[in-house]
């Protein structure tokens, strides 16, 4: 199956909806096979539903500006990589009113072996993990963001037999950019939620590990030629 086939039976799927949740049905994602970076966040908002496009309001403004600060310009990054999240549809309001609803475990898995083929069909050389789902798609659920941020995790090529590899222990953890790693290889670099409703950006400690992120995601890119 084709990239093009993959991305209309996401446009069509129904499972979430049909299980009984109350997502609003419309997979929301962009890029092309010829992608090189794979950015992946946690599940569209409703302007991003609206606008058919990843990020595309507030969070998509503080992310590009984070991304920009790595060197990549907004329409550039657009055109150029792959953006796709945890759960493709809107999961809704939360039940308190106070943002959207992070999906639930079931909807997770009901939505996983999409992810799985387009991470395989894109085979990314840098994998962004943005926000809370996509970071434990990697990363132990009892981490810290405070001890996540700021690093990076490396997977030689003879780990990405299966191009699909989020073994945690199968990967090289580092805190920097190394530029003597064989470059048939992948990184994936974590970034906290860039939503507005989030104050843990805000804070100066967070601010020093989100630069040091950025500074790791500049270096792959200007020495990977992303």
């Amino acid at each position: 199956m084709s990239l093009l086939d993959l991305q209309l039976e996401m446009r069509a799927c129904q499972r979430c909806h049909q299980a009984g949740y109350e997502i609003t049905p419309g997979a929301v994602f962009s890029g092309s096979r010829e992608a090189r970076v794979l950015l992946i966040g946690q599940a569209p908002g409703i302007t991003e539903v609206e606008a058919k496009r990843p990020f595309n309001a507030g969070s998509g403004r503080r992310l590009f500006q984070w991304l920009g600060d790595a060197g990549w310009d907004e329409d550039d990054f657009r055109g150029r990589h792959y953006m796709t999240a945890v759960t493709k549809c809107y999961p809704g309001r939360s039940r308190s009113g106070k943002g959207d609803r992070v999906p639930s475990k079931a909807e997770q898995a009901l939505c996983r072996s999409f992810l799985e083929r387009e991470i395989t069909a894109v085979n990314p050389h840098l994998m962004i993990l943005v926000g809370g789902l996509a970071i434990k798609l990697l990363f132990p659920g009892s981490s810290r963001l405070a001890d996540i941020i700021g690093t990076a995790a490396y997977f030689p090529p003879e780990r990405l037999q299966n191009p699909v590899n989020f073994n945690f222990r199968q990967a090289i953890h580092l805190d920097a950019f190394d530029r003597t790693l064989d470059s048939s290889g992948r990184w994936v670099v974590p970034l906290p939620h860039p939503s507005g409703a989030s104050l843990w950006p805000n804070k100066p400690e967070n601010k020093r590990l989100i630069a040091r992120a950025v500074a790791i995601l500049s270096d792959a890119r200007e020495q990977r030629d992303l």
